[in-house]
């Protein structure tokens, strides 16, 4: 890294734990582009997958991608989590979700679950979403951490370790790590102001940051952001066949009357919402040897999402035009950690640290009404409190480590730590004219069978040795020890070793076992899903309900991963990485199918039971109900190969130009489904739908192409970014099931920037430049749905659509250095 933006003071806390002392922001702001390509390049010092010092990114004997502030900037839109799907062909984005799903998206490395990735912020764990993504599709069961409440403007850089690290962080990093670096700057700042929206509309999206670096007393740093950003509704969706039908217009005749007809279902399209998320990075020297650290974020949530629309003819006396229900959300979440660190006289190093996070979910229910309680009673609210979702996480660690000199090639590193953490997750339920029989329309409140508080504790102990015991191989052992409170005692294991033929040319691999425990989301929540046609129920695994139809809970997974890569450096500008992996999950934890009771082509006496057990009362009005749950329904096995070139280029006069190229191969198969237990049969657990979510519904090969220009004051960069099919299944009553495949689609993304002064930047761009859409759900599945009236038609474009379904975005920035 540029030796004025790398200084002694931040090199010597780096090399640690990345909660770092450094030197000026400004220094880091001056040539971004540099930046970006000595970390494309490898040349930066990192802290993730080592407990070495000085390690940087080109000599890891674990894959590492590196990703700087500027990079993360030019993607265009102020989303952290799109960013790193931009520039991370294993990180695969959710575009769109339904329902809740649709307030917090989620994303998968190497095809796993999101719950499969560790999340750090300065190397601590950070807490996990409390709003669930249930409603299948490939993000299933997805809480993890919130990428977005961090603001891209805080981040010095992130480094992306992909490769099983359950022994070294935590028994849930079983796809890799992702470790937030924030900014540590003590004075300059810069702020920045970008707007944007979709070329076909909707979507308008208005963003301002700010990061300000100042020293509030000497040896001190204390780095504050702020962020607040706007994203508007968009609608993609086709017209409803219910309010097109004759004979429903002929009894309904106010339809047409209704605004917007006949585009009335707007279910298909972003939420809209407004955040704002503050975050502090703040630390000073304790003496010569010692130093005190903390940093925070808090963010704050409103969103809105629409829901599929009511008839007329359901409260006439209300809404004679019909009415549209729009689930609102109302979220808070905030993280705080403090801690210190040093190095004794005889040479240990040490870090103790504390951190707790939480996140509060308030969802509603906005233009709708309990139809029932308005029968029985004459009135009915139109807004309603569904309820909350609450998650917390309280976790300290103290680590240890230190440098043996034993005649070996290169010192012995001995690291320990010990972890205690607490999690908690709650369910409080809706207001009771929202759960007063069927519920409020769209989305019932959360009953009191719903509610619910539960805590877990786990205890852990890591030991970690790493060196070279001989000349030019590297060896990295790591164990760890984890104790649950409710799943007992879990050990895994890592051993990486890498051997450097040559400076040019080096080989590395990986064996390694995981565990991870189910969230507490994933065990304990339930609640009633409901559209015109249909309400299904999601059990809790533990559920009395989810007994009667023969499921007991779940229990952990399991996971082996192997990997091996080559790493070559040619040259001073040119590195190439190629690494495969195979990961292998059993008893893994996925969401079931939509098991029916009735409306289905095959029902189930017992999933109508199970309903009645959970104390679930479900609209009258509907044509099919059923259940989906989570289970350990089946053992899966991935494999891949992962590759990133970089080639840093200069022409004289016509400028300098970093290009790369980065891709993704990965085959996620069903190697065993767990039969489905007899009160089932013979439904299964996993349906079709529910298989191809695991396998096909993320595309198998992503590939970007990269080259940024730079000549005087002007830059630009062109990604080329190419996906691969992906495909679905879907059926409307699991009689027939109709496949829909997305062929593989190039999309360009362009920004040009402009520095009008040493202190200002000017930047136009676009993501998708061509406004290019994925191609529109099976027509055999359209045409069924549309015969049946069914509200699911208004879906026309699929929601597993890798890169969305709103076409062309194109915005505009301005950057201001001070």
């Amino acid at each position: 890294m540029h030796k004025a933006i790398l200084t002694p003071i931040a090199t010597a806390v780096l090399l640690y734990t990345g909660a770092s002392f450094a030197q000026p922001a400004e220094d880091k702001a001056v040539e971004p582009a540099v930046v970006a390509a000595e970390a494309a390049a490898g040349g930066v010092v990192i802290v993730t997958g080592t407990r070495a010092t000085g390690m940087k990114a080109e000599n890891s004997a674990s894959p590492i991608q590196v990703l700087d502030a500027s990079a993360l900037a030019r993607t265009g839109q102020p989303d952290l989590m799109q960013a790193l799907a931009q520039n991370l062909p294993s990180f695969n984005a959710q575009a769109f979700g339904s329902d809740m799903a649709n307030m917090t998206l989620s994303a998968r490395l190497r095809g796993l679950s999101p719950n499969n990735t560790l999340v750090l912020v300065n190397g601590k764990r950070r807490h996990g979403t409390s709003n669930l993504a249930v409603l299948g599709g490939a993000f299933q069961g997805g809480a993890a951490a919130d990428l977005n409440y961090i603001p891209v403007a805080a981040i010095d850089h992130i480094e992306v370790l992909q490769d099983g690290a359950a022994a070294q962080y935590g028994t849930d990093a079983i796809a890799g790590v992702i470790n937030i670096i924030l900014k540590s700057n003590y004075r300059g700042g810069h702020a920045s102001v970008t707007g944007g929206g979709y070329k076909d509309g909707g979507g308008r999206t208005g963003d301002v940051s700010a990061n300000i670096g100042v020293a509030p007393f000497p040896t001190a740093y204390l780095s504050l952001t702020a962020e607040s950003k706007y994203h508007g509704f968009t609608n993609r969706g086709g017209i409803d066949p219910r309010v097109i039908d004759p004979a429903t217009l002929a009894a309904q005749p106010t339809l047409t009357a209704a605004p917007g007809y006949p585009y009335l279902n707007k279910i298909s399209g972003d939420a809209q919402y407004r955040q704002h998320v503050l975050a502090a990075n703040f630390g000073f020297e304790l003496g010569s040897d010692a130093e005190f650290y903390s940093f925070g974020t808090y963010g704050k949530k409103k969103a809105r999402a629409f829901e599929n629309y009511r008839m007329p003819n359901r409260l006439p006396q209300i809404y004679p035009n019909g009415f549209s229900p729009l689930e609102t959300f109302d979220e808070e979440d905030y993280a705080f950690t403090a801690g210190a660190k040093g190095k004794l006289a005889n040479g240990w190093r040490w870090d103790l640290a504390s951190t707790f996070g939480k996140d509060v979910s308030k969802l509603g229910v906005a233009t709708s009404a309990n139809i029932s309680l308005y029968t029985d009673t004459g009135v009915t609210p139109q807004t309603f409190a569904a309820g909350q979702f609450k998650a917390s996480q309280w976790t300290t660690n103290f680590d240890v480590s230190r440098d043996f000199e034993l005649g070996l090639a290169t010192p012995i590193v001995l690291a320990m730590g010990l972890e205690h953490r607490r999690d908690s997750y709650e369910i409080v339920a809706g207001d009771a004219a929202s759960r007063y029989k069927e519920g409020s329309q769209s989305f019932p409140g959360f009953s009191l069978t719903d509610a619910g508080k539960h805590d877990r504790s786990n205890d852990a102990a890591y030991i970690n040795v790493s060196g070279q015991p001989v000349k030019d191989l590297t060896v990295d052992l790591a164990a760890r020890f984890e104790h649950f409170s409710d799943f007992g005692n879990a050990r895994v294991g890592k051993l990486t070793m890498r051997y450097d033929f040559t400076p040019a040319v080096a080989l590395r691999g990986t064996f390694s076992n995981g565990f991870r425990a189910p969230t507490l989301a994933e065990q304990f929540y339930s609640a009633t899903n409901v559209s015109p046609r249909s309400a299904f129920v999601q059990l809790a695994p533990n559920s009395a309900g989810a007994k009667l139809v023969g499921i007991d809970g779940l229990k952990p997974e399991a996971s082996t991963n192997i990997s091996a890569g080559i790493v070559l450096n040619p040259s001073t500008s040119v590195t190439v990485t190629l690494d495969a992996y195979q990961i292998s999950i059993r008893d893994r934890i996925v969401g079931s199918g939509s098991l029916y009771g009735s409306g289905g082509s095959v029902n189930s006496p017992a999933v109508i039971a199970a309903i009645r057990a959970n104390g679930n009362v479900l609209d009258p009005t509907v044509v099919q109900t059923g259940i989906n749950i989570f289970s350990n329904a089946v053992n899966t096995q991935s494999r891949g190969v992962e590759f990133v070139a970089t080639l840093a280029s200069s022409y004289g006069a016509w400028g300098k130009v970093d290009w790369s190229a980065a891709a993704n191969y990965n085959k996620v198969e069903v190697t065993r489904i767990n039969q489905a237990p007899l009160q089932l049969r013979p439904q299964t657990l996993l349906d079709a739908t529910a298989i191809s979510d695991i396998e096909t519904a993320s595309p198998k090969m992503r590939v970007n192409l990269g080259a940024l220009w730079r000549m005087g004051d002007w830059t630009v960069n062109l990604r080329e970014a190419y996906y691969r099919k992906s495909s679905e299944m879907g059926s409307s009553d699991g009689a027939l099931y109709y496949q829909t495949t997305i062929k593989g689609r190039a999309l360009t993304d362009l920004e040009v920037s402009y520095k009008a002064s040493t202190a200002l930047t000017l930047s136009i761009g676009a993501n998708n430049l061509f406004n290019k859409y994925p191609d529109m759900v099976n027509a055999n599945l359209l045409a069924e749905q549309r015969a049946n009236l069914d509200n699911s038609a208004v879906t026309v474009y699929p929601s597993f659509s890798p890169f969305g379904i709103n076409g062309g975005y194109y915005y505009v920035r301005a950057g201001l250095k001070f």
